[in-house]
């Protein structure tokens, strides 16, 4: 007896629509957000050997006026990116085929979370701007090692950056962020997905399938309305508190630094696990390492900030407790702060 199998939609104009706009709205945002100040910030950092003026540089002592400070230099530098986050991080659900995405990154394996953080390199963005996007593909059953490849490299393979750190603070500091990051990606994007809870992820094909073949019947408008709303109450209420009460704490976060900050442990340690839970803008790592060096301190815990500071932020970390189980979450910021304790001591040996 013959098998019958239902016919596979045409695909026309109708269909194809959809993810073209998703590029051509990525692509305008992020050459506007990221692509061009990024190239002309390139030829500062070269001519200068700076990017500019550390962000902790306002000596704040008191919590309120430390808070209300920090987080209005903060969220100047990183609106734009923060706005077009929260829009592509919408968009990924509403206009890219569900279908594709469980072809590229539905998978747990290498080959998916080599994907997810490629995925990323355009994207140049910091932890909490690459959380939303991030969300949003977790939302489309996007496996966990994928979704956080994504997450992860944003800021840590962020290849403009890598630039600046090369003309500020030299190539080696460059190759070894590179390496460590590589690391830090891939490493942490697999044994998180090793410990989550196994997804459903035949169930989740047989949806896409589903989702393909059928005809929406929705209007794009209120659906993407309607996600762009979810999508923003589950982040940025949290993300703008988490990163009041963090501005506050920075007074006691970042001691004074001076000479006695060597490349011993004791310095090490401390300084990997603030520079996980802290929050910063794109590159904003940079400044803070040359000036905390200038001043007296050594190079393990310097490359240990230059790891965890940009790879994740207690405001990020919170942002994504509804996409990834707290074990996960968990898993990547103790990986965090190890991978950048081995740096700083990598670092203290070869520059």
């Amino acid at each position: 007896m013959p098998s019958i199998s239902p016919a596979t939609p045409a695909r026309g104009w109708s269909f194809w629509w959809k993810p073209l706009l998703f590029l051509l709205v990525a692509g305008i945002g992020l050459y506007y957000v990221k692509w061009s100040p990024y190239y002309f910030k390139a030829f500062v950092a070269a001519d200068n050997h700076s990017i500019g003026a550390s962000i902790l540089n306002d000596n704040q002592g008191e919590p309120i006026a430390a808070a209300l400070a920090y987080a209005q230099v903060y969220f100047l530098a990183i609106w734009k990116a923060a706005v077009l986050a929260v829009i592509l991080g919408s968009l990924i659900q509403v206009l890219i085929p569900r279908d594709w995405l469980l072809r590229l990154f539905g998978k747990a394996g290498l080959g998916s979370t080599l994907r997810g953080g490629l995925f990323a390199l355009p994207g140049m963005m910091c932890t909490c701007c690459a959380a939303p996007v991030a969300a949003g593909m977790r939302r489309q059953k996007v496996s966990v090692g994928a979704a956080l490849a994504f997450w992860i490299a944003n800021p840590v393979l962020n290849p403009a950056t890598l630039v600046f750190m090369g003309f500020v603070l030299g190539w080696g500091f460059s190759a070894l962020r590179l390496v460590a990051g590589l690391v830090l990606v891939i490493g942490v994007s697999l044994i998180a997905q090793r410990i989550s809870r196994p997804e459903s992820i035949p169930d989740a094909a047989l949806d896409a399938v589903s989702e393909a073949s059928a005809v929406d019947q929705q209007n794009f408008f209120s659906r993407w309305g309607r996600t762009l709303w979810q999508l923003f109450w589950n982040t940025i209420p949290v993300y703008l508190l988490a990163v009041l009460l963090l501005g506050a704490a920075r007074v006691w976060l970042f001691p004074h630094v001076d000479g006695a900050m060597s490349d011993s442990l004791v310095w090490l340690v401390p300084l990997a696990i603030v520079g996980t839970l802290f929050v910063i803008p794109t590159a904003a790592e940079i400044p803070i390492v040359q000036t905390m060096m200038a001043l007296g301190m050594g190079t393990a815990p310097a490359v240990a900030l230059l790891m965890t500071l940009p790879s994740v932020s207690l405001p990020s970390l919170l942002m994504l407790r509804k996409d990834f189980d707290t074990r996960v979450l968990v898993c990547v910021a103790l990986m965090t702060m190890l991978v950048g304790v081995l740096s700083g001591l990598v670092g203290m040996w070869l520059l």
